[in-house]
């Protein structure tokens, strides 16, 4: 017999949510995060100073979707506390490639000699800081400091090239570290 599954996440002090049509905002001072929580089974509510996850029948799948849901809800807490900062290194060895910011893109010129300028979509929300060879990405939400990141390192990935003697490119070197 399957039983009732229920997971509580308290909201720190300082922080507001509310949660309505599957939208859940969490607001701190000026920053604010939403995220949409829709999950057949799987029901959110703000109680108070809690957010409370439970679905009817605990079976393998609703309990895993359950601890990713409450995941992402920490992430949320944590961006509203404190940023979250993405570290890159430009890194080149045949030609010195100039990397700068215009609006909302990274502009890669002279990658391997090419002609062409390679362009990273920088996602709306990301401060981006390039400090000589060093790249930052600060954000409140972490998947699009994630995504820009990852737009970043695909932009200067060596095609047709034999990657062991190609070694250029922009490089994730540190990400937000994990806390539990």
């Amino acid at each position: 017999m399957k039983h009732k599954y229920e997971s509580k996440v308290e909201i720190p002090d300082g922080i507001t949510c509310s949660f309505s049509n599957g939208l859940l905002s969490c607001s701190k001072g000026n920053a604010q995060l939403s995220r949409k929580f829709v999950s057949k089974g799987v029901n959110l509510s703000v109680n108070g100073k809690e957010i409370i996850f439970e679905c009817a029948r605990a079976n393998k799948k609703d309990i895993a979707n359950i601890h990713s849901q409450v995941a992402h809800v920490r992430n949320i807490f944590l961006g509203l506390h404190e940023k979250f900062v993405y570290e890159l290194e430009i890194c080149n060895v045949h030609f010195p490639m100039t990397v700068k910011v215009e609006r909302n893109k990274i502009v890669i010129n002279n990658f391997l000699g090419g002609k062409v300028p390679r362009i990273a979509e920088i996602v709306e929300g990301v401060d981006v800081k390039i400090e000589g060879s060093k790249i930052k990405l600060y954000s409140v939400d972490i998947e699009k400091a994630g995504q820009t990141a990852a737009n970043i390192e695909k932009a200067s990935k060596v095609t047709n090239k034999d990657r062991r003697i190609f070694q250029d490119g922009i490089f994730i070197t540190k990400k937000p570290e994990v806390v539990l």
